[in-house]
C-alpha cells in the first residue's frame, strides 16, 4: 500500500489487458445449457450453484445475476468529459420539497436556482404523497417544474417525483424520466399504492405486499412504453425503525432494477446545531424511539446517525453489509430533504393554514424579509452540505439514472473532497480498471489492486473554510450468498482493513491497498473523514477501530463532522 501526489491525466489511460465489468460472464447467464459452457465456465458455474449463488436458490437481483437494462436514450444531452475522463460527475440530489409539500413553502424556482448556485446538476422534486397532492398537487406542480427545465437546461436536470408514503414502512423517492406521461404515471401510482391514500400504513403481511405491488406498477409502466424509466431510493430508512430488513430485501428481489437503495445520509443536516444557534434536536432529526410499528430487533442506537449517516450504512458489518454479502446492489445516496432553511427569514404567503393548502394543493409563495433568519429551520438548501455524486456518461435525464442504477456513486458531506475515483485493477496495471458499483471478474491466479485517487477540497465550502481529509478507509467482506434469515443486519465477516492517515498532503491523493490473489467472492468500499470525530464502531474496534462517532443530541454541528462513502465494487474470482 503507498500514497503519492500525480496528475489525474494518469488514471484515465485506456488499457488492452484490463476487462473489468465488461468481461462477459457465461457461466452465470442461465439462458446457456451446461452442455455449450467450456469446461472453465462450466466448473464456475458448479462452484457458483455450491455456493447458492447460482440458479433458484440465488438472490434476486445478485451481481451474479446478469447486467441491468439501460436506460431509455436522451437526446437533448452534453459531450463526453472534457478531461478525458469515462465519467462525468454530477452533482445532485433526489430529496427536495416545494410549497406543493404540507410541511414546506419553497416555489420550484427557489429550489432548482438554489440548488444550481450550490452546483447541482441535477435533483428530484418529491413533495410528499398525501391525499390533497395525489388528487391536484402532482398536475399543479408539473408546469412549475418543466419551466424550470427551460430555464435551467445547460445547468440543472430538475426531475419530477414524490415522496412515497412507504405502505408498511417509511418514506422513499420515486421519480420517473421527463416524458408525456409522467404526471399520470405518477398520479395513478400515488394513487394506488401510497400509504398514507390508500391507508396502508400499519406494519402488517397485505400493506407490505401494497408496496411490491407499486414496484410492480412502475416496472410495468416502463415495459408498456408509457414511461422511459423510474427509481426508487428509501428516505432516512432508519429515522423510526419502520423499515424492516425483509421489506428492503424484499423491494430489492421484487423489481432490482427499480428499487435501488436508500439514503445513506438523511438530510436535516442542520436540525442537532446547538441552542441558541440552531434548534437543539437530532440530526437530520433522528429523535425517535422504537414505536409500535417499529422493527423489535432494532436496538435503540440505530435511531441516531453517526458523522450525520445513518445506522444502516455507518455501521461496517450492519445492514448495509448484509446485503452487500448477499451480492444484492443496493446503493446508497446523500440529500438535502430541503423543507425549510436554516437562518432563511421566509414564511409562508397568505395565511399559511392547512385548510387553505387543501383547497389549492399548494401554499402561497413564500413571503421574503417577513421575519428574523428562522435557526429552529433544519435544512440546508440543495447542495449547499449534501451532494450525491454520479458517474455519467453524459449531462442527461437518461445518462445519470444509467449511473445511479449501475451504483457510481459516492457521497459526501460540507465539500470534504473535490474529487474522486475507486476503481478495482489488476496490480500494477495502469488502466482504468472496474468502478463504484462495478463487477470484477477476476481470471484464476490474478491479483489485484484497489485504486483510490482523491482531489482534494481547494475551494471554501458555504461555510466559508476549506475542507482537509485527515483520513481514508478501506472496507471489505466476503459475499456468501442469499441470507436464510430475511431480517439479518449483520455481516459478520466486513470489516475495516485499511485506515490511512492522508493529513497534510499535497496534491492529488493516492492510496492503493493490495487485494491479493482472488480466490473467493468479496466486495470492497470506501469512506473518508476530516478526523474531528471518531470513535470504536458499534461492531467492535476489531471491525471498526475508528468510525464515526454517534451525533450528540442537541449539540451536533455538522460543519466539524464531515465524511465521505463510496458505493462498493464486486469481485467474482473465475473459476
Amino acid at each position: 500500500m503507498q500514497q503519492h501526489s500525480h496528475g489525474a491525466s494518469g488514471h484515465h489511460r485506456a488499457s488492452d489487458h484490463d476487462h473489468g465489468a465488461d468481461d462477459a460472464m457465461p457461466a452465470v447467464d442461465l439462458q446457456i445449457p451446461d452442455s455449450e459452457l467450456s469446461p472453465s465456465d462450466l466448473g464456475r458455474r458448479g462452484f457458483l450453484r455450491r455456493a447458492g449463488l447460482l440458479g433458484a436458490t440465488a438472490a434476486a437481483g445478485s451481481v451474479l445475476g446478469g447486467a441491468l437494462p439501460a436506460a431509455a436514450d436522451d437526446r437533448r444531452e452534453r459531450g463526453e468529459d472534457e478531461r478525458g475522463g469515462r465519467y462525468r460527475w454530477l452533482a445532485g440530489g433526489h430529496h427536495i420539497h416545494t410549497q406543493y409539500s404540507p410541511d414546506a413553502m419553497y416555489r420550484v424556482a427557489d429550489q432548482v436556482q438554489h440548488a444550481s448556485a450550490y452546483g447541482l446538476d441535477w435533483m428530484v422534486i418529491t413533495d410528499h404523497g398525501s391525499v390533497t397532492h395525489a388528487k391536484i398537487g402532482v398536475e399543479k406542480v408539473n408546469p412549475d417544474i418543466v419551466k424550470a427545465r427551460s430555464i435551467f437546461k445547460d445547468e440543472t436536470l430538475v426531475f419530477q417525483g414524490l415522496e412515497w408514503n412507504i405502505p408498511a414502512a417509511e418514506h422513499g423517492t420515486v421519480f420517473v424520466h421527463p416524458g408525456s406521461n409522467e404526471v399520470a404515471v405518477l398520479k395513478e401510482f400515488e394513487n394506488g399504492f401510497d400509504g398514507v391514500v390508500k391507508s396502508a400504513t400499519a406494519n402488517n403481511l397485505e400493506n407490505e405486499r401494497l408496496a411490491l405491488k407499486g414496484l410492480d406498477f412502475l416496472a410495468t409502466s416502463i415495459t408498456s412504453g408509457r414511461i422511459d424509466d423510474a427509481m426508487f431510493f428509501a428516505n432516512h430508512p432508519a429515522r423510526k425503525g419502520l423499515d424492516s430488513p425483509h421489506e428492503i430485501r424484499g423491494w430489492r428481489d421484487q423489481q432490482p432494477t427499480i428499487a435501488l437503495g436508500m439514503e445513506g445520509a438523511p438530510g436535516h443536516q442542520a436540525a442537532g446545531i446547538k441552542k441558541p444557534f440552531g434548534g437543539g434536536s437530532g440530526r437530520g432529526f433522528y429523535d425517535n424511539k422504537q414505536g409500535a410499528e417499529s422493527f423489535k430487533k432494532y436496538l435503540p442506537e440505530s435511531y441516531v446517525t453517526y458523522g450525520g449517516f445513518d445506522w444502516m450504512t455507518s455501521t461496517v458489518g450492519g445492514l448495509w453489509d448484509s446485503l452487500l454479502a448477499e451480492g444484492k446492489p443496493w446503493w446508497i445516496t446523500a440529500n438535502s430533504d430541503s423543507h425549510t432553511i436554516y437562518l432563511d427569514d421566509s414564511v409562508r404567503g397568505g395565511a399559511g393554514s392547512t385548510a387553505e393548502f387543501e383547497a389549492n394543493g399548494r401554499y402561497l409563495d413564500p413571503v421574503h424579509g417577513a421575519s428574523g433568519p428562522q435557526n429552529s429551520n433544519g435544512d440546508f438548501w440543495p447542495g449547499y452540505y449534501s451532494k450525491t455524486h454520479v458517474g455519467s456518461r453524459r449531462f442527461a435525464y437518461a445518462a445519470v439514472m444509467e449511473g445511479l442504477r449501475a451504483g457510481r456513486v459516492y457521497v459526501d458531506h460540507g465539500g470534504l473532497v473535490g474529487g474522486l475515483d475507486v476503481s478495482v485493477r489488476r496490480l500494477g496495471d495502469r488502466g482504468r480498471g472496474t468502478p463504484l458499483g462495478g463487477v470484477r471478474n477476476a481470471k484464476r491466479g490474478e491479483q489485484l489492486e484497489l485504486v483510490i485517487a482523491i482531489d482534494p477540497a481547494t475551494l471554501p465550502n458555504w461555510a466559508q473554510f476549506v475542507p482537509k481529509l485527515n483520513r481514508v478507509d478501506v472496507i471489505k467482506g466476503s459475499i456468501v450468498g442469499a441470507s436464510t434469515d430475511r431480517d439479518s443486519f449483520k455481516a459478520p465477516d466486513t470489516k475495516v482493513v485499511l485506515q490511512k492517515d492522508v493529513a497534510g498532503a499535497i496534491g492529488q491523493i493516492v492510496v492503493t491497498y493490495d487485494l491479493g490473489v482472488v480466490d473467493q467472492p468479496f466486495y470492497v468500499r470506501v469512506r473518508g473523514t476530516d478526523g474531528n470525530r471518531s470513535a470504536a464502531g458499534l461492531t467492535g474496534p476489531g471491525v471498526d477501530p475508528k468510525g464515526p462517532a454517534a451525533d450528540v443530541f442537541g449539540d451536533a454541528d455538522p460543519w466539524v463532522d464531515l465524511w465521505f462513502y463510496t458505493n462498493p465494487i464486486f469481485v467474482l474470482p473465475n473459476r
